[in-house]
């Protein structure tokens, strides 16, 4: 049985907003994680584990696996904050039609651009952390510089020599070169080009030429190797590592077309790989899916015989038994009395943390918990996301109605068990490709 923790102090009313707003519209939100946060000890537990791996210099890779609607977005996000207070920097993306991890039209550069959008710090928590970042490598060069009786461009070039071995460091290199002199000389266009190369944001190579005199881009063919150069940097900057967050792995599942779905699967491979053998410094992955995209044998990953042999779960993991070290980490599902102790945080939260203004008492919790568990089952706590949804907006009716009896309401509280449209047949598939998967040409006009 999960032991209740204390209630948490007063929120200010921007935080509570936040959260509450986020809540009654279905989505994680940004903020606000330990006010909520019930259940999963172990979980939570098992990628600290691995963010104290990263930050001592090795990597990981963990897919974090759950029913639509059972919090995978929520737990990802929570593991982001856990990160940050290891001074590592951190960043996510959601997967879409627009967002690859292979492409050839740019969806992986796309991809790229968001999580440079996304990357964020400790103290820059919300996001758009890179110039800050670049900013703290320079500053740290020029400290250096001053106790050790040498130039910064010096300094700089030395950090930079370990970064111009890798693939595409000598251009990355050049880059943040060019960031200093722009920070030497005052030069505030040469600094904003040179984030805008880091960023992705470049489109052709002739701007970038032009711009810094590097002959590169960051493009579809060189996502990954730009992300672990990410990474070799920011600890060169000072940080711990980077983690990555790559969530709605689904997306990939959904692919229609075999070939595409296939080359995506072959850069999870490479990334799992280097991960698992230990090829990357300070860096990590995580990835939120179903199931179904994981062990679906057509489409999903385990479709992919080396991924499948890679993430085959422990056999000797049943009747009861767990094992949270392998790269798969299934979420548990939230028990009843977890449940109780969420439905407790949120009336807390509604409250702004002031136990006198409780919109509802304990036995409404009770209650309701009761009316979920007669419409739906027992998936209202295995998947709760419906159930927090339409608690929250019982409760916006109760505080904008004052008078109201929870009671009348209560029966009136529409509950839905969470369906997964995922998993709904994909209309275009037989058009795309044939039964075998070869998507080999059938006819052909001229």
């Amino acid at each position: 049985m999960t032991t209740p923790t204390p209630k948490p102090a007063r929120l200010r009313p921007r935080d509570r907003d936040t959260i509450i707003s986020s809540l009654r519209s279905g989505v994680v939100p940004r903020a606000g994680f330990q006010y909520i946060q019930v259940g999963r000890a172990a979980e939570v537990s098992a990628m600290s584990r691995e963010i104290t791996r990263i930050a001592d210099g090795g990597s990981a890779v963990r897919f974090v696996i759950g029913e639509y609607g059972a919090g995978k977005t929520f737990f990802l996000n929570l593991v982001r904050s856990i990160a940050a207070e290891r001074k590592l920097v951190t960043t996510a993306a959601d997967l879409s039609p627009d967002r690859r991890l292979h492409a050839s039209g740019g969806q992986a550069r796309s991809l790229y651009a968001e999580l440079m959008r996304n990357i964020a710090t400790r103290s820059t928590p919300d996001g758009n952390a890179l110039p800050s970042i670049v900013e703290r490598f320079v500053t740290s060069a020029i400290q250096e510089s001053t106790s050790a009786a040498t130039s910064p461009a010096t300094v700089i070039a030395g950090r930079l020599e370990l970064l111009s071995e890798s693939v595409g460091g000598y251009d990355f290199a050049q880059v943040i070169a060019a960031y200093w002199k722009g920070h030497d000389t005052g030069n505030e266009q040469l600094k904003s080009d040179a984030i805008r190369w880091l960023r992705g944001e470049f489109a052709t190579r002739t701007d970038a030429r032009a711009a810094l005199g590097v002959r590169t881009i960051v493009d579809d063919s060189s996502f990954y190797d730009h992300l672990k150069l990410i990474a070799r940097f920011v600890r060169l900057a000072g940080f711990s590592g980077l983690l990555v967050c790559l969530d709605e792995m689904v997306n990939l599942y959904k692919l229609a077309h075999t070939g595409a779905r296939k080359s995506n699967y072959e850069q999870v491979l490479r990334i799992v790989n280097d991960c698992l053998q230990a090829n990357v410094e300070g860096l990590g992955f995580c990835f939120g899916g179903t199931p179904e995209m994981l062990m679906d044998t057509r489409r999903g990953l385990y479709g992919y015989e080396a991924l499948r042999s890679r993430l085959s779960e422990n056999n000797f993991a049943v009747g009861g038994l767990v094992d949270y070290s392998g790269p798969v980490l299934r979420l548990a599902n939230l028990t009843p009395e977890d449940m109780h102790v969420l439905l407790e945080r949120l009336r807390h939260v509604y409250a702004a943390g002031d136990p006198a203004t409780y919109l509802v008492p304990d036995e409404a919790l009770a209650a309701f918990m009761q009316h979920c568990a007669s419409r739906i089952g027992d998936a209202y706590f295995r998947t709760p996301r419906n159930t927090i949804k339409e608690f929250v907006n019982l409760l916006a009716v109760l505080d904008q109605n004052p008078g109201t009896d929870w009671r009348q309401l209560l029966g009136n509280v529409s509950i839905d068990t969470e369906t997964n449209p995922d998993l709904e047949p994909l209309p275009d598939e037989l058009d795309t490709s044939d039964p075998n998967g070869t998507d080999e040409l059938t006819s052909l006009r001229i």
